[in-house]
C-alpha cells in the first residue's frame, strides 16, 4: 500500500491548547491503545511539575529530561492492545534531535492545529491560565517560532471548532487510511 506507515505509534504534537492530551486520550480509548503524555512521564521521572523544572533547572535542562523520555518511549514494546497514543510537549517537536529519533522510528507524527487566538482562549479559560499564555505577544511569537517545525508533521488535523470526538475521529480515518489492518473498524 502507498503511503504505509512501519508502525504504530502516534505521536500528537502542537501548539499548547491544540488538545493533544485530551484529543489523544480519546483516540486510545476509542481504538483501545495505550496513550502517553510526554510532559507526564517527565513528571513522573523527575517527581516535580515541568514549571518547577523549568524553574529550578532551566530550558536546557528540561530538553534533556524530555529526550530522555521521548527515547524511552519509543523504546517500549507494544503490548497486545496494537498501537500507543502519546501527546508530546509543545516544544519537544520542535527539537531536531526529537524528531529524528521520531522519524527513526518510523513514527507517525500528526500536527493538530488551530488558529492563534483559538489556542490562546484555551489556555486562558476556566481561570486556568497557563503561564505562556499570560503574554498575549510572547505567545504569538512563540506560536510563529516553532510553526516551521510543526509543519514537518505527517499528518495535520485542524481542531478549530471541532468537539474532541470529532479531532478523535479524524485522527482514527487517517490511521485508517495509513496503517491497515493494525487500525479495524
Amino acid at each position: 500500500m502507498a503511503g504505509a506507515l512501519r508502525t504504530r505509534r502516534v505521536f500528537l504534537i502542537g501548539f499548547m491548547g491544540a488538545g493533544k492530551t485530551s484529543a489523544g486520550k480519546i483516540l486510545a480509548q476509542r481504538l483501545r491503545w495505550t496513550f502517553q503524555d510526554l510532559d507526564q512521564v517527565i513528571e513522573r521521572q523527575a517527581g516535580q511539575s515541568v514549571a518547577a523544572i523549568f524553574a529550578a533547572k532551566g530550558e536546557n535542562a528540561f530538553r534533556a529530561m524530555e529526550r530522555a523520555a521521548l527515547q524511552e518511549v519509543l523504546s517500549q514494546p507494544l503490548d497486545s492492545s496494537g498501537g500507543m497514543i502519546v501527546a508530546l510537549g509543545g516544544g519537544a517537536f520542535v527539537q531536531a534531535e526529537n524528531r529524528t529519533a521520531l522519524e527513526r522510528a518510523g513514527a507517525i507524527t500528526i500536527l493538530l492545529e488551530a488558529p492563534l487566538e483559538e489556542l490562546r482562549r484555551r489556555c486562558v479559560k476556566d481561570g486556568n491560565t497557563r503561564p505562556l499564555a499570560r503574554d498575549a505577544d510572547r505567545f504569538a511569537e512563540l506560536l510563529a517560532q516553532r510553526r516551521q517545525d510543526y509543519e514537518r508533521a505527517r499528518f495535520r488535523v485542524d481542531t478549530n471548532a471541532k468537539s474532541l470526538e470529532q479531532v478523535a475521529a479524524e485522527i482514527e480515518s487517517i490511521l485508517r487510511d495509513f496503517v491497515k489492518p493494525e487500525v479495524e473498524e
